[in-house]
């Protein structure tokens, strides 16, 4: 089996120590998920960690995977000028993916050595100990969520036969509207949202996943349902556990850590 490693992962800057510093403290259930998920994908020996990212270059019509041979990341943006890291990309598996796959869907190819924070923030915290690991990064579209579990469905079929151990991690924040000094603002909605969706997750429901609100996903003002439903069109058919490790909310946005046992 070539799939030895699924996870969804929050990706919050404030966990980078040197942009968090104190208020690392607030994200401690975070920061401990992170550990426990970075000690199961080293034991897991993957060769190459396919992440799918919600902040990369995104199509309206196609679904987008970056080619680029190595790749680089900072987090400059947050204001930490010195953390940076390089990673190589898995440029044989990603032009083999995309030659089965490109006949039978939209998908669009770029090459882009820098990663969106949607990317790096996870793959920093994962692969401290793995600096020979290689990487894909994958980013949804604009399509609608049975497109995305569609997609994940045809991607496991096309890696299953596939000899390399592979890791599958989906990047995404649940809703932003949690308090009054959230990002987005306060929304009821937001609450309703993320309990539906863990809920949803942990019961393995993979209709409710598919036929789950657009609306309600658009009031809630999240980043993760689209990147969860591809990982979970990738596991259907698969015996696995879902395992929910962390779930908080200090700064208003939610952030969910879930590992699937395969």
């Amino acid at each position: 089996m070539p799939i030895v490693f699924a996870a969804i992962v929050p990706h919050p800057p404030l966990l980078i120590p040197a942009i968090g510093k104190k208020n690392l403290n607030r994200l401690k259930a975070t920061g401990a998920s992170y550990l426990e998920l970075e000690q199961d994908l080293y034991a897991s020996q993957a060769e190459t960690i396919i992440i799918i990212s919600p902040h990369g270059q995104l199509m309206e019509q196609a679904f987008t995977m970056n080619l680029s041979p190595e790749f680089k990341g900072n987090f400059e943006e947050f204001g930490d000028l010195t953390t940076k890291f390089k990673l190589n990309g898995d440029i044989l598996l990603a032009h083999r993916i995309k030659e089965k796959l490109e006949t039978g869907l939209p998908l669009q190819l770029t090459s882009e050595s820098k990663l969106d924070h949607g990317s790096a923030i996870p793959l920093y915290l994962l692969t401290r100990h793995l600096p020979k690991i290689k990487i894909i990064p994958l980013y949804y579209s604009g399509l609608d969520l049975p497109a995305h579990f569609a997609f994940g469905q045809k991607l496991k079929n096309k890696l299953m036969p596939l000899p390399e151990r592979l890791a599958i991690i989906a990047s995404g924040d649940l809703s932003h509207r949690l308090s009054k000094n959230a990002p987005a603002g306060y929304s009821a909605k937001g609450k309703k949202f993320d309990k539906k969706l863990i809920d949803v997750l942990l019961a393995k429901n993979t209709q409710g996943l598919i036929n789950f609100s657009p609306e309600l996903a658009a009031q809630a003002q999240e980043c993760a349902l689209k990147s969860i439903v591809i990982l979970l069109g990738v596991l259907e058919g698969m015996k696995y556990r879902p395992c929910l490790l962390s779930y908080e909310a200090p700064f208003g946005v939610g952030y969910l850590a879930m590992n699937f046992r395969l």
